[in-house]
């Protein structure tokens, strides 16, 4: 009877293990893929900071990234990471903590902005060693705002004033487009209705040097591959 009664749970957790991959996945089996030396970063949504977002909001909560992004400069098994965005953007200060943490891996990274790199999603773009957009896909590059209260004083305006400037000087550094380009996307007035800002679509984002080249999955595995040989070289040759 112990027997049957095993084979009885065993069966039950089967079958929910099943549902549970219906309801989360669409279908009954994932495709497995063969052990990898590339970590894929999903950014998907609005990037959830020190605020937690309603329930019905799709968030990539920032304190899941970070040992991720840890675990990816520890693990010597992984030997590149792909970031894959498609997101409204977010909570400025966590955003800007990825990217830095990003920015700062000693294993190459390529960045894919598929469907939208929104805002705060900007930096996280430019982050990576090579960033590739698709030739649908658009990024909106406006001021930081904030909601909620506010206290008009000169202060709350200062504060803004250098966080703006942490956000320029950052994607500056991390990309070929130039301060004065940057700053007239950001602060171009009509091309955001009842609102100050721009959008980029595809090849404008690249023209203008925000992001490097245009291209897909197939590209950045490509592109990443390639940093990663060129990397193990230059590791042999400082040995």
């Amino acid at each position: 009877m112990n027997k049957d009664k095993n084979d009885q749970d065993q069966n039950n957790n089967q079958q929910s293990s099943l549902v549970q991959k219906i309801q989360q996945l669409g279908q009954s089996t994932v495709p497995q893929a063969p052990d990898s030396n590339i970590h894929v970063l999903p950014i998907i949504g609005q990037i959830e900071g020190h605020v937690q977002l309603p329930p019905q909001n799709k968030t990539t909560k920032y304190e899941h990234l970070i040992p991720q992004i840890i675990a990816i400069e520890q693990n010597p098994k992984i030997e590149g990471m792909i970031v894959m965005l498609n997101t409204v953007g977010g909570d400025v200060e966590a955003g800007l903590a990825l990217s830095e943490m990003i920015a700062s891996l000693s294993k190459p990274t390529v960045s894919i902005v598929l469907g939208g790199g929104h805002s705060i999603g900007v930096p996280i773009a430019v982050s990576t060693n090579y960033s590739f957009i698709a030739p649908t896909a658009t990024m909106t590059i406006h001021p930081i705002r904030l909601t909620g209260l506010v206290i008009g004083v000169p202060q709350t305006f200062e504060y803004l004033d250098k966080m703006q400037e942490r956000v320029i000087k950052f994607v500056t550094n991390h990309s070929n487009i130039d301060e004065d380009t940057f700053k007239d996307l950001m602060f171009a007035k009509g091309n955001l209705t009842r609102d100050i800002g721009t959008n980029v679509v595809g090849t404008d984002a690249v023209d203008s040097g925000l992001i490097d080249d245009i291209g897909g999955v197939k590209e950045a595995m490509k592109k990443l591959n390639e940093l990663i040989d060129e990397n193990k070289k230059d590791g042999k040759m400082v040995q």
